[in-house]
C-alpha cells in the first residue's frame, strides 16, 4: 500500500489545494486593501470637510448663539418666570468662552468674540476663502498606487513590515495635506527601492490563519467606516460629494437667514423696552 507521504497523486492534490489557498489569500488581501484605501480616502474628505465647515460657517453659529442668548435674557427679565430664567442661562452657557475655543474655531475667535475677519463672514466686506486640503486627482492616484505596492500587509517578513509602515506612513501623511510633489518623490523612492522579497511556500495552516486575521480586519474597517458616514460631517459630506463646496454654501445662506431673522426679533424686543 502507497503511503500518503510517498503517493505523487496525493502529493500533487495536496498542492493543488495549498495553491488555491494561498491564490484566495492574495485576492482577500487585494481587496482588503482597496477597502483600507477608501476608508482611508473618505476619512481625509470628512476631516478636511470638517475643518472647511468649521473655518467658513463657524462665526455664523457663534453669532446665532449670541442673539440665541440676548433674545431669551430680554424675555426672560420681562417674565421673571424660572423657566424662561433657566432657558436664558442655557442659552448663555453656549456662548460663554470654554477653553480651547480658539483652536476649535480655527483662528475665528477668542474670548473677546469673535475676530474681524470672522465678523466680515456676516457682513458684505471681503474675506479671505479658507485654505483648501483637498487631494487632486493625480495625488489620489499617486496614493492609490503607492498603497497597492507598499501596503505593510503585503509584508513577508517583520523587517519589511517595519520598513513598509514607516514608509506608507510619510505616504499618508503627504495625501492629508494634498501635497502632490510629495507625492510623486515618494513614489521615484519607493520605485528606486529594495523589492519585496521572494514568497515562498507557505504552510496551510499559516495561511488560514492569515485569512482569518483578514476577516476580522475587514469587521473593523467596516465598523470605522460606518461611523465615519454616520457623523454629522460624514452624513453631509455624502448629500454632495462631487460639489462639497456648493453644500457650504447652501448652509451658509440658510444660516445667514436665520441670523436675519434671529436680528429682526432681537430689534423687535428691544423697540418695546
Amino acid at each position: 500500500m502507497t503511503s500518503p507521504e510517498t503517493d505523487p497523486h496525493g502529493t500533487a492534490a495536496a498542492d493543488a489545494g495549498t495553491a488555491r489557498l494561498e491564490r484566495a489569500v492574495r485576492a482577500a488581501e487585494q481587496a482588503l486593501i482597496e477597502y483600507e484605501i477608501a476608508v482611508e480616502t473618505f476619512r481625509i474628505e470628512v476631516e478636511n470637510f470638517s475643518r472647511l465647515h468649521h473655518q467658513k460657517l463657524g462665526p455664523m453659529y457663534t453669532r446665532l448663539d449670541e442673539l440665541d442668548a440676548q433674545i431669551a435674557e430680554i424675555r426672560a427679565a420681562r417674565s421673571g418666570d424660572p423657566e424662561d430664567l433657566r432657558r436664558a442661562e442655557e442659552a448663555r452657557a453656549r456662548v460663554l468662552p470654554m477653553p480651547g475655543v480658539e483652536e476649535l474655531f480655527h483662528g475665528w475667535m477668542d474670548g473677546e468674540g469673535l475676530f474681524p475677519e470672522a465678523a466680515a463672514m456676516l457682513t458684505d466686506q471681503p474675506v479671505r476663502p479658507p485654505q483648501r486640503v483637498r487631494p487632486s486627482d493625480e495625488a489620489r492616484k499617486l496614493y492609490r498606487e503607492l498603497a497597492r505596492k507598499a501596503h505593510p500587509d503585503l509584508a513577508q517578513d517583520d523587517t519589511e513590515r517595519a520598513r513598509r509602515e514607516e514608509f506608507i506612513t510619510r505616504v499618508n501623511g503627504a495625501y492629508s495635506r494634498g501635497d502632490e510633489p510629495l507625492l510623486r518623490e515618494l513614489s521615484e523612492e519607493w520605485a528606486a527601492g529594495p523589492k519585496p522579497p521572494e514568497q515562498g511556500p507557505t504552510p496551510s495552516d499559516e495561511l488560514y490563519a492569515r485569512l482569518e486575521w483578514l476577516a476580522q480586519r475587514k469587521e473593523l474597517l467596516t465598523v470605522v467606516a460606518r461611523e465615519l458616514e454616520e457623523s454629522a460631517i460624514g452624513s453631509m459630506l455624502r448629500m454632495a460629494p462631487d460639489d462639497p463646496d456648493r453644500l457650504l454654501e447652501e448652509i451658509a445662506e440658510k444660516l445667514l437667514a436665520d441670523v436675519s431673522t434671529r436680528e429682526a426679533e432681537l430689534a423687535e424686543l428691544l423697540a418695546q423696552e
